[in-house]
C-alpha cells in the first residue's frame, strides 16, 4: 500500500483515483469543488483534504490531473501548493495536458527540492480512464519513469517512456494533433456516405477493416451518425490542446496546417453552443446532419 496524495477528481481524475484504491492505496484526495471531492469519498473511501498542501502532507506520491497551464501551476507552486510540503525523494505524476514549458519549470522546481517528477499526460478518454486502459506518454527521468509505473499499471494498459521532462506533453500534442486530422477525415467520410444514400453500418464494416480503420472510426461513426455528441472529450479541451501545440509549433519552426483549420472549425462549433459536446460534433458545422450548424 501506498500513501497517494490526488489533485484533482474529474471526469478523469476520479475514475483514475478510483483504480488507484481498488489496487489498495491509500489516498487522500483534493478538488477546487469540495462537494466533488466528498462524493467521491463517499464512494470509494479515502480522505478529503482542504488544499493541494494539505493533501500531500504525509503522501509518498502526488498525482495531479487538473484543467490547464494556471491549474496546474496553482497547485503546485501557490501558495497551498503541493511543492512546499513534498519531501525530498517523494514522485510527483501529473496527467494534465498542459504545455511544454510548465512540465520542463515543474522538473526543474522539483529537481531543486528533491522531487522526482514526471510529466504523463494520458489518451483514451473517459472510456479509458473508467475502464482502466489509459494510453500514457511520460516525459522525466528513468528514476522517476520506474517509480511511476508499478503505481500507473492501475489504470493503464499501454505505458510509455518517450524522454526527458517535457517529451511526455510533446507526445500529447502529437496525439492530438493526429486526431484532429483524423475526425475530419471521418465527418467528411459520413457526410459524404449520407448525402449517395449509402448504409452507413455497411459502409463502415467495409471500410473499418482496412487503411480507414481508427479509434474514432469504431467509437465514434455510429454517434456521430445520429448526431449524438453529449459525452466525451469536450471541444474546449481540444481546442485548448491544440492551442499548445499550435504554439509550440511556433516556436520549435514545425507547420502545422490541418490542425489550425480543424481548430478554427472547433471554433465554430463553440460559437454554435458545443463548447461542452464530444469532439466528434465537429461533424455538425458539416451540411447534412439533424444538427448540422448550416441549418
Amino acid at each position: 500500500m501506498v500513501k497517494i496524495a490526488f489533485i484533482g477528481i474529474g471526469v478523469m481524475g476520479g475514475p483514475i483515483a478510483m483504480h488507484l484504491v481498488r489496487a489498495g492505496h491509500e489516498l487522500t484526495v483534493y478538488n477546487r469543488s469540495k462537494s466533488k471531492a466528498q462524493k467521491w469519498v463517499d464512494e470509494n473511501g479515502g480522505t478529503v483534504a482542504v488544499n493541494p498542501a494539505e493533501a500531500a502532507k504525509g503522501a509518498q506520491i502526488v498525482i495531479s490531473c487538473v484543467g490547464n497551464d494556471d491549474d496546474l501551476r496553482s497547485v503546485t507552486m501557490g501558495r497551498d501548493g503541493a511543492f512546499g510540503v513534498m519531501p525530498s525523494g517523494c514522485l510527483f505524476i501529473d496527467h494534465t495536458t498542459v504545455s511544454g514549458h510548465l512540465a520542463r519549470q515543474l522538473s526543474v522546481e522539483g529537481e531543486g527540492r528533491g522531487i522526482h517528477v514526471l510529466d504523463a499526460p494520458v489518451s483514451g478518454g473517459q472510456a479509458g480512464a473508467e475502464n482502466g486502459k489509459l494510453s500514457i506518454m511520460c516525459g522525466g527521468s528513468q528514476e522517476a519513469f520506474a517509480a511511476a509505473k508499478p503505481i500507473m499499471t492501475a489504470y493503464a494498459s499501454r505505458i510509455v517512456h518517450v524522454g526527458a521532462p517535457g517529451a511526455g506533453q510533446m507526445t500529447k500534442m502529437c496525439n492530438q494533433i493526429a486526431i484532429a486530422g483524423i475526425l475530419q477525415g471521418l465527418s467528411e467520410a459520413l457526410r459524404f456516405a449520407q448525402a449517395s444514400s449509402l448504409d452507413l453500418d455497411k459502409v463502415q464494416e467495409a471500410i473499418s477493416g482496412g487503411a480507414a480503420q481508427s479509434w474514432q472510426m469504431d467509437n465514434r461513426w455510429a454517434t456521430m451518425a445520429q448526431d449524438e455528441f453529449d459525452f466525451g472529450f469536450a471541444v474546449d479541451w481540444m481546442r485548448k490542446d491544440l492551442g499548445l501545440a499550435l504554439e509550440e509549433a511556433r516556436t520549435n519552426g514545425s507547420t502545422l496546417p490541418v490542425a489550425a483549420l480543424v481548430d478554427q472549425f472547433y471554433a465554430e462549433v463553440q460559437l454554435a453552443g458545443g463548447g461542452r459536446k464530444d469532439t466528434s460534433s465537429l461533424v455538425s458545422r458539416l451540411p447534412g446532419g439533424s444538427k448540422d450548424l448550416k441549418r
